[in-house]
């Protein structure tokens, strides 16, 4: 059995700065730590219960299976957030048949990032 003790979600983008932009301007990202000097240095984000990593340049987007998937306490509110940063938002917030409300926007590598909030009376809020 693996014991796994930490995780990140390692980004490879096309422009490390603009994206860099993306998650601490448009989605308001904290920095958990930096590394490495000039344009393509690594900077690492909290992310929940994980980390997103930005380091290093691709020549190439991420393939089109990747998704992120950011849990919030208020969907309409980070709405209004990333609207006001200047975001392409693919969908605003609506409420799912399974329950969930789910905004769908896209960074600028094109990786897609469904913003979720659990409401209240989600079976998820709960335990049996």
């Amino acid at each position: 059995m693996m014991h796994v003790l930490s995780s990140r979600i390692l980004l490879r983008p096309t422009d490390p700065e603009r994206s860099r932009r993306f998650y601490e301007d448009v989605l308001g990202l904290q920095i958990y730590r930096e590394f490495g000097t000039g344009a393509d240095r690594g900077t690492v984000y909290f992310l929940g219960g994980g980390f997103l990593e930005i380091s290093g340049r691709s020549g190439t987007p991420p393939g089109p299976g990747l998704a992120l998937w950011l849990q919030v306490s208020d969907a309409k509110a980070a709405y209004g957030h990333v609207l006001s940063h200047g975001a392409a938002v693919e969908r605003p917030p609506r409420r799912e048949p399974w329950g969930l409300v789910e905004m769908w926007l896209t960074d600028p590598d094109g990786v897609r990032i469904a913003v979720v909030e659990v409401p209240e009376d989600h079976p998820l809020r709960h335990r049996p």
